[in-house]
């Protein structure tokens, strides 16, 4: 029998280099395309109501271009056109898996995506449709987890699933140091206080004002996706 799903509008937050294979060359790579969206599809025909955000680091971020003299605000801004690429990638892949998908900028750009409207986009979900929000904020110097904890907020989503590499928050980097301590619960206080990359602390004291509780996984496990929605022991919780 199918586990019922613990939450019912969920935002989930992937970084664009998930999409990528570096080994391959590629910043959007057909076998991560194809794995990534047939999770979200199956998550979405459980009814959930999925909206998601996806950076766009796989190819460019806007950091990248201070090293390379471009402007930070230039760079930002051609950072949030790569969220559009990623955005159109995965709404094609999921509409080919038979989804409804709507994809909502920020940044106007009418021949690709719809403006993102908060009414709009909470009636696509309420109608089963997938959204997927790019360009950020429509503002530099946001992160994508910006993004997220925003459109979160503001589409009253029940939790933040922030996909990443790594099996939750650890004390200090697990790829580093073998002694490295996973949490499997934090409050907001214990991220402040020990200085835990959850997100950047704009998306963090975002979602530490509104209540939204974050959860942290790694996409690569197995069903990663619909483990998190149905309340099964994955990750770490921040609430």
């Amino acid at each position: 029998m199918m586990p019922k799903p613990k939450f019912k509008r969920i935002i989930l937050k992937i970084s664009g280099e998930i999409l990528g294979n570096r080994t391959a060359g590629e910043p959007i790579f057909a076998q991560s395309l194809e794995k990534i969206c047939g999770e979200i599809k199956a998550v979405s025909d459980m009814g959930v109501e999925v909206g998601l955000v996806v950076g766009g680091g796989n190819i460019f971020r806007g950091l990248q271009g201070t090293d390379k003299g471009i402007d930070r605000t230039t760079g930002d801004s051609m950072g949030m056109l790569a969220t559009v690429i990623n955005g159109l990638a995965l709404m094609d892949r999921l509409e080919k898996m038979g989804a409804v998908v709507r994809v909502q900028s920020a940044i106007p750009m009418d021949k690709l995506a719809e403006p993102y409207i908060q009414r709009r986009a909470i009636r696509h979900l309420e109608r089963e449709r997938i959204v997927i929000f790019v360009s950020g904020t429509g503002n530099p110097y946001f992160s994508t987890d910006t993004t997220a904890a925003l459109r979160a907020s503001e589409i009253s989503a029940d939790i933040i699933l922030k996909a990443t590499k790594v099996d939750g928050i650890y004390d200090k980097d697990p790829h580093k140091y073998e002694d490295a301590i996973r949490f499997s619960e934090l409050t907001y206080m214990d991220c402040l206080e020990k200085r835990l990359s959850v997100m950047d602390s704009t998306a963090f004291s975002l979602c530490m004002d509104n209540r939204m509780p974050i959860l942290v996984f790694d996409l690569q496990q197995e069903q990663s996706i619909r483990k998190a929605v149905c309340g099964e022991s994955i990750g770490t919780i921040v609430r």
